[in-house]
């Protein structure tokens, strides 16, 4: 059983392993086995499990390489992702993935698809897209059809036949893995100075790159470890974050929200990780019927989901008086259209409850975070100082 100190050690090396070692060494340990890249935010790494692979998670390449080729193949008004994604591309980093998913987010990304399907990258490219009508007999058949052609692309490539006992104990892995997700969340809500964000951050983002296997033993030591106080509490506010769902930010600028006197006890940075709301049914006969179920009627809420008549802005104050929080940290990458579209909407939502709220943005290499840093101090400050706390106030 590793120590909480060696478990954060080596998830970090893990989660931003721009070469995909644990994953490269995973594959060449049997000949059949397969790699699946998906971009953000979230895909049923279910399928790929059950059908002898790894799905591989691709967050970009943050503040750890350098961008020169990527540059060149997008204008200077969209996100910083998909010219980090290119650069890795094109020095090889992606050469031992078999094949890509690219789940619908925006316009950046489904074009991204394409230039990888230019750039001949895998066996296969797949832009996934995700219904908008959520009745079953529509939105769930369109789904359940996109999921089909993810299966039969990896079928072509190792002839893998995903089988119901197969999915519906990959189903029950996940299903283990976000409650513990969620379970250290729910600790951290009392007690978030036992783990760091930042420290939670490298453990759940690992978990993108390696089997699910190893990842459920790692959170499981990382719950135990947490259940005994830890740390010294100190005078801080709680906070949520919203907006950072895609494009990631970068760990100096997660730091510096919790240095400048933040407590993040919730967020949407690695979202895909906890997409599904409770447990997918993992004893059925149709378990394949049961992950389209699970999207239509228990996907987190997100500016990536069509939400006709499940306001997103309702979802948000529920998630911070779930969370006790003391408000709303509204962080979106630069050129997002659908964090930024949605963030008037969110606010006026946070205003209508009485929940206090800021905002920056921000790129996944942004180097300096002082401005920032004064923001989120002042913010923290003013509640402190000022603020009747919401649940006392009983918002």
């Amino acid at each position: 059983m590793k120590s909480l100190n060696e478990i954060v050690d080596y998830t970090k090396t893990q989660a931003f392993d721009l070469n995909y070692t644990a994953a490269r060494q995973w594959k060449s340990a049997e000949p059949a086995r397969i790699l699946v890249g998906y971009l953000p935010i979230y895909f049923p790494r279910e399928l790929t499990h059950a059908a002898n692979g790894l799905s591989v998670g691709i967050m970009g390449a943050g503040d750890g390489l350098q961008i020169i080729k990527g540059d060149a193949y997008y204008q200077s008004y969209i996100c910083h992702l998909p010219r980090g994604i290119v650069e890795l591309a094109l020095n090889g980093h992606f050469d031992h993935i078999d094949g890509f998913i690219f789940p619908s987010i925006c316009d950046v990304i489904r074009n991204l698809s394409g230039m990888f399907r230019i750039l001949g990258k895998g066996k296969f490219v797949k832009y996934l897209d995700f219904p908008q009508n959520f009745r079953s007999n529509i939105g769930g058949l369109f789904y359940r059809n996109e999921l089909q052609q993810v299966m039969d692309r990896i079928f072509e490539i190792n002839q893998a036949k995903i089988t119901t006992e197969r999915l519906n104990q990959a189903i029950g892995l996940y299903n283990k893995n976000r409650r513990l997700i969620e379970q250290i969340y729910d600790i951290r809500q009392d007690y978030p100075w036992r783990l760091t964000f930042e420290d939670l951050y490298f453990i759940i983002r690992a978990g993108l790159v390696i089997p699910v296997e190893e990842h459920n033993v790692l959170l499981e030591e990382t719950l135990d470890s947490i259940q005994t106080d830890l740390g010294e509490p100190m005078d801080k506010i709680k906070v949520v974050i919203s907006g950072a769902f895609c494009e990631q930010p970068p760990i100096g600028l997660i730091k510096t929200v919790e240095m400048a006197g933040c407590y993040i006890v919730d967020d949407d940075l690695m979202l895909g990780s906890r997409w599904i709301q409770g447990d997918i049914a993992d004893d059925t006969a149709d378990p394949l019927g049961a992950i389209v179920e699970a999207y239509l009627n228990r996907s987190v809420f997100s500016s990536a989901v069509y939400d006709v008549d499940n306001p997103k802005g309702e979802k948000l104050v529920q998630l911070v008086k779930k969370r006790k929080a003391d408000g709303v940290i509204f962080a979106a990458p630069s050129f997002c259209d659908p964090a930024l579209l949605d963030r008037p909407t969110l606010q006026k939502a946070c205003d209508d409850a009485g929940v206090r709220h800021i905002n920056f943005q921000y790129h996944e290499n942004t180097g300096q975070f002082k401005v920032i840093k004064e923001q989120v101090g002042t913010f923290s400050d003013s509640i402190k100082l000022w603020e009747e706390p919401l649940v006392a106030a009983g918002v």
